[in-house]
Protein backbone atom coordinates (compact mmCIF):
# COMPACT_ATOMS: atom_id res chain seq x y z
CA UNK A 1 0.00 0.00 0.00
CA UNK A 2 2.94 2.22 0.46
CA UNK A 3 4.23 2.27 -3.12
CA UNK A 4 0.69 3.74 -3.92
CA UNK A 5 0.67 6.13 -1.13
CA UNK A 6 4.42 7.00 -2.33
CA UNK A 7 3.34 7.16 -6.30
CA UNK A 8 0.22 9.93 -5.50
CA UNK A 9 2.58 11.80 -3.65
CA UNK A 10 5.61 11.60 -6.38
CA UNK A 11 2.86 12.94 -9.10
CA UNK A 12 0.81 15.92 -7.85
CA UNK A 13 0.61 14.65 -3.78
CA UNK A 14 -3.75 15.10 -3.59
CA UNK A 15 -5.66 11.99 -3.61
CA UNK A 16 -8.35 13.77 -4.69
CA UNK A 17 -6.35 14.20 -8.24
CA UNK A 18 -6.71 10.44 -8.67
CA UNK A 19 -9.09 7.44 -8.92
CA UNK A 20 -8.68 4.62 -7.64
CA UNK A 21 -10.20 0.95 -8.01
CA UNK A 22 -9.67 -2.38 -8.28
CA UNK A 23 -10.13 -4.88 -11.26
CA UNK A 24 -9.33 -9.05 -12.26
CA UNK A 25 -7.56 -6.91 -14.88
CA UNK A 26 -6.00 -3.30 -14.46
CA UNK A 27 -4.48 -3.24 -17.64
CA UNK A 28 -7.82 -3.74 -19.57
CA UNK A 29 -9.68 -1.57 -16.87
CA UNK A 30 -6.92 1.26 -17.21
CA UNK A 31 -6.73 1.73 -20.69
CA UNK A 32 -9.87 0.40 -22.47
CA UNK A 33 -12.22 1.46 -19.45
CA UNK A 34 -11.03 4.53 -17.88
CA UNK A 35 -9.36 5.74 -21.30
CA UNK A 36 -5.32 6.01 -19.29
CA UNK A 37 -3.12 6.81 -21.86
CA UNK A 38 -0.24 4.08 -21.70
CA UNK A 39 2.45 6.49 -22.24
CA UNK A 40 1.53 9.59 -21.10
CA UNK A 41 -0.45 9.52 -17.57
CA UNK A 42 0.40 8.68 -14.60
CA UNK A 43 -1.22 5.30 -13.40
CA UNK A 44 0.06 2.54 -11.24
CA UNK A 45 -1.36 -1.13 -10.45
CA UNK A 46 -0.84 -3.68 -8.14
CA UNK A 47 -1.48 -7.13 -6.76
CA UNK A 48 -2.53 -8.17 -3.27
CA UNK A 49 -3.11 -10.99 -3.58
CA UNK A 50 -6.63 -11.13 -3.12
CA UNK A 51 -10.20 -9.86 -3.14
CA UNK A 52 -10.60 -8.98 0.12
CA UNK A 53 -7.61 -7.47 0.72
CA UNK A 54 -7.98 -5.37 -2.97
CA UNK A 55 -11.16 -4.03 -1.11
CA UNK A 56 -9.48 -3.02 1.95
CA UNK A 57 -7.03 -0.98 -0.14
CA UNK A 58 -9.46 0.51 -2.35
CA UNK A 59 -11.48 1.55 1.03
CA UNK A 60 -8.56 3.37 2.26
CA UNK A 61 -7.37 5.28 -0.91
CA UNK A 62 -10.68 6.13 -1.02
CA UNK A 63 -11.36 7.52 2.43
CA UNK A 64 -8.15 9.62 1.65
CA UNK A 65 -10.15 11.37 -0.88
CA UNK A 66 -9.31 9.71 -4.40
CA UNK A 67 -12.44 9.37 -6.72
CA UNK A 68 -13.92 6.46 -7.00
CA UNK A 69 -16.51 3.64 -5.78
CA UNK A 70 -16.14 0.76 -3.65
CA UNK A 71 -18.12 -2.61 -4.23
CA UNK A 72 -17.38 -3.86 -7.55
CA UNK A 73 -15.00 -6.66 -8.54
CA UNK A 74 -15.64 -10.02 -7.81
CA UNK A 75 -13.64 -12.89 -6.02
CA UNK A 76 -11.03 -12.56 -8.85
CA UNK A 77 -10.78 -9.32 -8.33
CA UNK A 78 -7.08 -9.24 -6.29
CA UNK A 79 -5.87 -5.90 -7.94
CA UNK A 80 -5.92 -2.42 -6.63
CA UNK A 81 -5.31 0.60 -10.00
CA UNK A 82 -4.73 4.44 -9.43
CA UNK A 83 -4.73 7.22 -11.89
CA UNK A 84 -4.62 10.70 -12.08
CA UNK A 85 -7.79 11.88 -13.78
CA UNK A 86 -7.79 13.80 -16.55
CA UNK A 87 -9.75 15.67 -19.38
CA UNK A 88 -9.96 12.93 -21.82
CA UNK A 89 -9.99 9.64 -19.03
CA UNK A 90 -13.24 8.20 -18.28
CA UNK A 91 -14.12 8.07 -14.24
Amino acid sequence: MQDIDNFIGQHAGYYSEFYCGIASNPRDRLFNGHGVNEKTDWWKYKDFGTDTVARQVEKHFLAKGCKGDDGGGDSTTRFVYVYKVGNHTRE
